[in-house]
């Protein structure tokens, strides 16, 4: 039926239902049913579009299905991985933010002509009095009114924050309340509201609670049964200054043929059985989520914080990746086992920065763990030397950090720093992932692996003619490029703000990270093996692979193979759309506060480098990570868009506005509340 109805709209675009019921002779209720299910499918596919009044064929070249994204005030980005349009918000059609909609495009515009699906389901926002009447302000403007249904169910006072569920998208939205969230002057209820609004599970249940305070609070004598005895190592944990759970701890030994690096893991799955209640919660949650002003943990702090964190001064069981390692920086052989450890000191990865670089203060402190520290420091430079080496690439990606005050304002935005410490870490961190990753894959024991695949030929081709509109050569093609081809291209590049652009497109012509049940390779890494061990207080990928290693490799249970690689698919899926969901909390909740950083600096000048250039204007970044938009009808004359080469050209090509460009810009406007901030050039 689909391909007879399809033979129809190759003739004629449009058709009714009943213009198709008779051309295609339907003369059964059966009939009528199969052409109603057809059409529904097609529908479904996005080869048909169904405007409520006839039928009409999707021609790519004249119509994109995709979701949309509020870029400004003036724009929607509507994308779908293969192409994406830009809309004017008066050709809308009352879309919302990460709805899925189709649009027209012409020579004349771009117009949203449909949606298939709402993309906001939950709003939040604030009740205000207003002559005797409670109204309801979502906290995004929607440009639209509330009706609230349920009002007379909750005891609603002024300024008091809600959250509510859209029942119908319809002018007033209907809604009705879901839970109230406190007032809006309290602190850190602007991010309680976003977190609120992105479906964040923020409150661990009183059965949850309960199993987690009856667990022990130090290990028992009877643990170190069937556990390696590491307390005698001298071992340390290096974190964050502001770190409260401590996964990973690292000990050290100098042998003949190199360094004996163990990696030391909080044993999670001793304690958090699968299936119980603690167990249902953190796979609901997948992962921690970190934000301005808190964690929101995976793991009730009982768990996080105590009995599985590797805090200093007490035993703890732990997972064990010991690694030999030669002076080539290559891992000769490696074995993972229960263990029992003692940390002797909690380090920083800033304290360890100035130790290494001969701070006086930092080396007297850090004295007793030096003789752990330096040949820690050596074995590192032996294990990036061998990644470089290997092809690993370095997307020179920032991260902001923010400076709240004591009522949780971002009072300012600064560029987080990376020293060695933190590269320390990461390679030893790398070299367990691998080494397990190994494990599973060679002893096939199901498993959770942390895979990254080719990039998208496409989007490696915009890179590649980018690259040369701004006179820098590329030896690589798109459709075969290796991530050695990748690195020496970014390297290559001598201009620190173009290096810093380039990485940027560089890194969105990659495939997203993902989890798989499958070993299927990390290209960013140059890895042909590659899982996620070492986290498992905040990831459950990394708690899923401890419980496979107990299961299979210390057991050696040999049954259940295929039910748990069943199993450990399900589960990869699940997790997989956590993590995006996390990522993109996190980012939203960043753009809110560096939104709100700028509110006060509303007609300041600032320098900063164009990093993305559209038909609709350029987005700017300033040193400190902060990033606005300068709108094309913002500039004194008319320009075209050079999408090859990523410009700005003006009618008269006097005037060029390219990627990388260095520009003065003027804060013009913020939106905090939807994390937008708008620049004019100075």
């Amino acid at each position: 039926m689909k391909d007879r109805i399809l033979e129809c709209f190759e003739k004629k675009r449009q058709w009714t239902i009943k213009d198709l019921e008779r051309k295609l002779k339907c003369q059964s209720s059966k009939d009528f049913t199969q052409l109603i299910q057809a059409l529904n499918a097609l529908e479904e596919q996005r080869i048909l579009c169904n405007n409520h009044s006839v039928y009409f064929y999707i021609d790519q070249k004249e119509f994109v299905v995709g979701k949309v994204k509020d870029l400004s005030k003036y724009e929607f980005m509507v994308s779908n991985g293969e192409e994406k349009v830009h809309v004017p918000k008066k050709y809308g059609r009352n879309a919302f933010d990460k709805d899925e909609v189709l649009v027209h495009c012409t020579k004349k515009k771009n117009e949203i002509i449909h949606i298939y699906s709402r993309g906001i389901t939950k709003v939040t926002g604030t009740f205000y009095r207003r002559k005797g009447q409670f109204v309801f302000y979502s906290d995004v403007d929607m440009h639209t009114s509330f009706q609230i249904q349920n009002l007379d169910e909750f005891n609603i006072e002024h300024r008091m924050k809600a959250l509510v569920l859209i029942t119908k998208y319809t002018d007033p939205l209907q809604c009705r309340i879901e839970k109230l969230l406190g007032y809006e002057y309290e602190k850190g209820m602007d991010i309680t509201s976003i977190l609120s609004a992105n479906n964040v599970r923020q409150h661990f249940s009183d059965k949850v609670l309960a199993q987690a305070d009856a667990m022990p609070k130090e290990v028992q004598e009877a643990e170190l049964q069937g556990r390696s005895d590491f307390r005698d190592l001298m071992t340390v944990t290096i974190d964050g200054d502001d770190a409260k759970d401590f996964d990973d701890a690292i000990s050290i030994e100098k042998t003949q043929q190199g360094y004996r690096l163990y990696v030391h893991i909080a044993d999670v799955s001793h304690y958090v059985k699968e299936g119980s209640p603690i167990d249902q919660e953190a796979f609901a949650r997948s992962t921690s989520i970190y934000v301005a002003d808190r964690v929101v943990p995976m793991l009730p702090f009982a768990l996080s914080n105590g009995i599985c964190s590797l805090n200093p001064h007490v035993d703890r069981c732990t997972l064990s990746c010991v690694m030999d390692i030669d002076f080539s920086g290559r891992c000769l052989h490696h074995e993972i086992v229960p263990s029992l450890i003692h940390s002797n000191q909690r380090c920083t990865y800033a304290k360890v920065n100035r130790f290494l670089q001969g701070d006086e203060q930092a080396q007297k402190e850090y004295e007793d763990i030096q003789e752990l520290l330096y040949p820690f420091e050596a074995c590192a430079k032996l294990l990036q030397a061998r990644s470089h080496d290997r092809g690993t690439i370095d997307f020179n990606t920032k991260e902001p950090k923010l400076v709240l005050d004591e009522e949780g304002k971002c009072i300012d935005v600064q560029c987080r720093e990376r020293g060695f410490a933190e590269q320390m870490i990461e390679e030893a961190m790398i070299l367990a992932n691998v080494c397990v990753a190994h494990t599973l894959n060679t002893c096939e024991i199901p498993g959770i692996y942390r895979v990254h695949e080719t990039p998208d030929p496409k989007k490696v081709s915009h890179l590649t003619m980018l690259a040369h509109s701004l006179g820098i050569r590329t030896s690589f093609y798109s459709d075969s490029v290796t991530t050695k081809d990748m690195q020496q291209f970014l390297e290559s590049i001598q201009d620190p703000a173009l290096c810093d652009v380039l990485s940027y497109v560089a890194l969105r012509a990659m495939q997203k990270a993902r989890y798989d049940a499958n070993c299927l390779g990390h290209f960013g890494l140059s890895l042909s093996e590659y899982c996620h061990f070492t986290s498992p207080i905040r990831r459950y990928a990394d708690l899923v692979v401890h419980r496979m290693l107990r299961k299979y490799l210390f057991l050696q249970n040999k049954q259940d193979k295929n039910t748990d690689l069943a199993k450990c698919e399900r589960q990869a899926f699940y997790i997989s759309g956590k993590e995006k969901d996390a990522v993109n909390v996190e980012r939203q909740v960043n753009d809110y506060k560096r939104a709100e950083y700028m509110e006060d600096k509303i007609g300041q000048i600032f320098k900063g480098n164009i990093v993305s250039v559209h038909n609709f204007g350029f987005f700017v970044e300033l040193p400190n990570t902060v990033e606005g938009l300068v709108p094309i009808h913002s500039l004194d004359d008319y320009f075209d868009f050079d999408e090859v080469a990523s410009r700005l050209v003006s009618q008269n090509r006097k005037k060029i506005y390219t990627i990388g460009q260095k520009v003065k810009v003027v804060c013009e406007s913020v939106d905090k509340l939807k994390g937008q901030v708008s620049f004019v050039l100075k």
